[in-house]
């Protein structure tokens, strides 16, 4: 039994009578499908698996995807995530009355590693897209089911799988909703989305680059909604809350969890409502910007675009098209570039921090010119349209624009900080089954 304040353990019993009162629970089960990078690079992902396994009733789950562009990410971390679940399963069980959703039950064990799937190692080619995984193929089975109800699939990582599910699948396109974490999984998985934006422009989509932050923005915050909540709520309280502090020492970042708040709170056909999982706006485009010279400091693009640099060199006929032939080095990383025939090469590149940032472009092939420039980045985003920009359909959204809305200076993101107390709340009610 954990040793708690007094006035937590009086919270606790007064949340258990008179459940909170901010969210607006869906109608009915949503149909969801997962794609994360866990494992890879970011424990942030491990911290909302165990989110979406304490409220896995209120879903009707039919796909869990490992899709890692870097790192080590695979699915048998998914799975031994499911083995915590399984020894916890007996308490939570106990709770299945208390669902918000209607004909809510905690599904088996069995059944969440049955559709635990591998996705793509390593980054999508040039193309956007290269062959089959079992992820992507599950991807497609789910959407073609016969069902009144969308797939809603929420990406915790790159849209590698997606995009290689729609290349083989075109006719999915009209089946899926997609709620994606972007920002800096744009910059890991540039090829995916580039592939996704021009040939399905009309797609369902939330582009998510920052509304989500607000769950990082605090989370070392000493106090039980923010870097105290392990120690609050989930310490002592069973076999996935022993597991939370391996991942930032407990410290809940959260950033995959909006895609969940998403699908529990308001209306998850209407991304213009509040929910907990944020609220967007309407885009028409989505900026790209395109630069055939060594850029200066003058130069500007808005944050989260995509970036291409075009640098004429050498022909070179032992090339193919689309063959990584260029190296970009800017913030400390290498991204590799492209050849595009007749001595045409580019570089494309996506980022989440603003300023001014030096670049040198290189190549090991002979005579190459090589590039030493400045890109400056401004916090706007999508920014004053260009020709350049990718259009999109009505059905394409993203972090709100006004100004009012910005929390720690990210774009959109007080649409779901409003909410976060509520939300850690309620999710500390959830741990608190694990101790019974």
């Amino acid at each position: 039994m954990n040793s708690k304040p007094i006035f937590l353990l009086l919270a606790a019993a007064l949340l258990t009578a008179f459940p909170l009162m901010a969210q607006k629970p869906v109608p009915e089960r949503p149909r969801i499908l997962i794609t994360s990078d866990i494992g890879g690079t970011d424990p942030d992902d491990n911290q909302s698996m165990m989110h979406y396994l304490l409220y896995s009733n209120e879903f009707e789950c039919e796909g869990l995807i490992s899709s890692p562009s870097f790192g080590e990410g695979n699915k048998s971390e998914i799975l031994r995530m499911i083995d915590l679940y399984e020894q916890d399963l007996p308490k939570l069980k106990k709770h299945n009355t208390e669902a918000k959703s209607p004909r809510a039950y905690y599904p088996s064990p069995e059944y969440l590693r049955s559709i635990t799937k591998q996705g793509r190692h390593g980054a999508a080619p040039a193309a956007g897209y290269s062959t089959p995984t079992e992820g992507s193929q599950w991807i497609v089975r789910c959407a073609q089911k016969e069902s009144s109800r969308p797939l809603y699939v929420l990406v915790w990582g790159t849209l590698d799988d997606v995009a290689q599910a729609l290349h083989d699948a075109p006719e999915i396109a009209n089946k899926i909703r997609i709620y994606w974490i972007g920002g800096p999984n744009k910059k890991w998985g540039i090829n995916p989305y580039v592939y996704i934006i021009e040939n399905f422009p009309d797609i369902w989509m939330i582009e998510n680059n920052s509304t989500y932050r607000s769950f990082i923005a605090k989370y070392k915050l000493a106090d039980q909604w923010n870097g105290g909540f392990y120690d609050y709520y989930i310490k002592g309280r069973g076999h996935l809350g022993a597991d939370f502090y391996n991942y930032l020492q407990g410290k809940p970042k959260l950033g995959d969890t909006p895609s969940l708040l998403y699908m529990m709170d308001g209306d998850p056909a209407n991304p213009e409502k509040e929910s907990w999982g944020g609220s967007f706006e309407r885009y028409s485009y989505t900026p790209r910007r395109v630069f055939h010279h060594t850029t200066t400091a003058e130069d500007t693009a808005p944050i989260y675009s995509i970036i291409e640099w075009h640098v004429k060199g050498p022909v070179c006929h032992n090339l193919n098209v689309g063959e990584e032939c260029i190296t970009l080095n800017i913030a400390k990383q290498n991204w590799r570039g492209y050849y595009l025939g007749d001595g045409n090469y580019v570089v494309k590149y996506s980022t989440y921090k603003t300023g001014t940032q030096p670049y040198t472009i290189t190549s090991e092939i002979e005579g190459f010119p090589v590039q030493n420039g400045f890109i400056t980045i401004e916090n706007t985003f999508p920014g004053k349209r260009q020709e350049t920009d990718y259009a999109v359909g009505r059905q394409w959204w993203s972090d709100k624009t006004d100004a009012a809305l910005f929390h720690d200076g990210h774009q959109g993101a007080a649409t779901i900080f409003k909410f976060r107390k509520a939300v850690m709340e309620d999710w500390g009610m959830r741990c608190a089954w694990l101790e019974e």
